[in-house]
């Protein structure tokens, strides 16, 4: 490898040599090959490091690498899904700025991951906390594995698949103060809590050289970076934020449950990659996952469902999708760690709990528009502490035992994880919105808000009628 890059060096010195000692006498064909050559030296490192890698290059899985780049495509499928979920669950004013502010995601966020959000999250580590700029623009993220992730498929593979992770999680905000953000604001937003909460986080857990990973944590798909971080992000929002106009004299009613329950069946259909497919290859480890996810998310269903009906008489489709999603959000962090009637208990209880965290909103009166602190803030704390209680070496022996198994130290992992990302992400995202709000303000004008989102920010209507 030290003679290849002896020899690179060399060529493109030779080459910047040829390109300095132009004079006036040379054609303009002799200085554009000149020209030429000399940009030419720029692609030499990236072929440099693919010789380099080629013979990590030789031992890629193609079933794993197939694997990971379907289940990239269901994780990206949940975030439309996520739209469409949020969207039915909105007055038919407010459908469109809804589904936008998830949609938009898709566009932001993967630039943001790609030029440098990648690098901050998986870069080489900088003292536990924060990954490196190494690797900005995907510098030196190559077609060769890297064994501190995923041994048999592409870096650039695993990059896009946990670019999916990074767009749907400040998607999962939106839900908290629906109707009532400024669009320009939402998107600098999202940029900065990307950068400055998410980035962060994924390194502490997922990042090699992360304190929380030293330690130990167990969090298999993002039950602390991605549902706690944005749970707990959501009840910053909606304090800092404030309340929609009318809040608590009027009902907000959902104006599409079908349009919501589609967007159910599409979360819960990409949730087999989110999870399943952060095994990173295809094999025993991803059916155990994709096990418990579709266990998980139907008790969670039944769980939410039973106790819907007990108190108020009556099941409600809400009540369901919810449910659902709410198992799914649970199991998230433990679904590569239990077994599946461990997966069955951890989405009852999700959607017992959830419904009752749910209605505290009432008690406490604070606006969470459509419900994403009692669903993925309390589901993201649940589904860690269930990890460190039901994890199993049997299942993953890759992983730890958990408390039931005679591991208490597991668990106390498990909350310090819990503490340290709900207390950050708490207070940064209180920091972003207090200095969003200075700088452009967060909320749109009470006009505005009356008449409608879907017009007053996008000159549109969902519907013509």
């Amino acid at each position: 490898m030290l003679h290849s890059y002896k020899k690179t060096l060399a060529y493109k010195l030779h080459i910047t040599n040829l390109f300095y000692y132009y004079d006036k006498g040379d054609t303009m064909k002799n200085l554009g090959t000149k020209i030429l050559l000399f940009f030419t030296t720029l692609l030499i490192p990236s072929i440099s490091f693919a010789d380099a890698g080629t013979a990590a290059v030789q031992k890629i899985s193609a079933g794993d690498t197939s694997f990971v780049l379907v289940a990239t495509a269901l994780v990206m499928l949940m975030t439309p899904g996520l739209a469409l979920f949020y969207g039915g669950m909105v007055r038919r004013k407010n459908v469109l700025a809804t589904i936008m502010q998830s949609f938009i995601l898709l566009a932001v966020i993967s630039v943001q991951w790609v030029v440098f959000g990648y690098s901050l999250a998986f870069g080489p580590d900088v003292h536990g906390i924060i990954g490196s700029l190494a690797w900005f623009g995907l510098n030196h993220v190559g077609l060769a594995p890297d064994p501190a992730y995923a041994s048999t498929i592409p870096n650039q593979a695993f990059m896009i698949f946990q670019m999916m992770f990074a767009i749907i999680t400040p998607g999962l905000i939106t839900g908290a103060f629906a109707e009532r953000m400024k669009f320009s604001t939402f998107v600098l937003f999202a940029i900065l809590w990307s950068t400055l909460v998410y980035d962060p986080v994924a390194h502490w857990v997922w990042g090699a050289g992360g304190w929380l990973r030293s330690m130990g944590i167990l969090d298999f798909a993002g039950g602390l970076v991605v549902h706690l971080s944005s749970g707990i992000a959501a009840l910053a929002a909606v304090i800092v934020i404030g309340k929609r106009h009318h809040y608590g004299k009027e009902a907000y009613m959902p104006h599409n449950l079908t349009m919501t329950l589609l967007g159910t069946a599409l979360l819960w259909f990409g949730w087999f990659g989110f999870n399943a497919g952060s095994a990173l290859s295809a094999g025993a480890l991803a059916t155990t996952a994709f096990v418990a996810t579709n266990v998980a998310g139907a008790a969670g269903t039944l769980g939410w469902v039973v106790f819907e009906w007990m108190k108020k008489g009556k099941p409600t489709i809400l009540g369901a999708a919810s449910g659902a999603v709410a198992g799914l959000a649970t199991i998230t962090p433990a679904s590569g760690f239990v077994s599946p009637i461990a997966a069955l208990i951890i989405g009852f209880v999700a959607g017992g709990v959830c419904y009752y965290t749910v209605n505290l909103k009432f008690k406490f009166g604070y606006d969470d528009a459509l419900d994403v602190v009692g669903v993925h803030g309390v589901g993201g704390v649940l589904g860690v502490l269930l990890t460190g209680l039901f994890a199993s070496l049997a299942v993953n022996a890759a992983g730890a035992n958990g408390l039931l198994f005679g591991n208490s130290k597991q668990f106390v992992v498990q909350l310090i994880g819990v503490l340290a990302i709900t207390a950050y992400s708490f207070i940064a995202t209180v920091v972003i919105l207090k200095v969003l709000d200075m700088v452009m303000g967060l909320r749109v004008t009470r006009e505005e808000e009356i008449s409608g989102l879907d017009v007053a920010q996008h000159g549109e209507e969902g519907y013509n009628m």
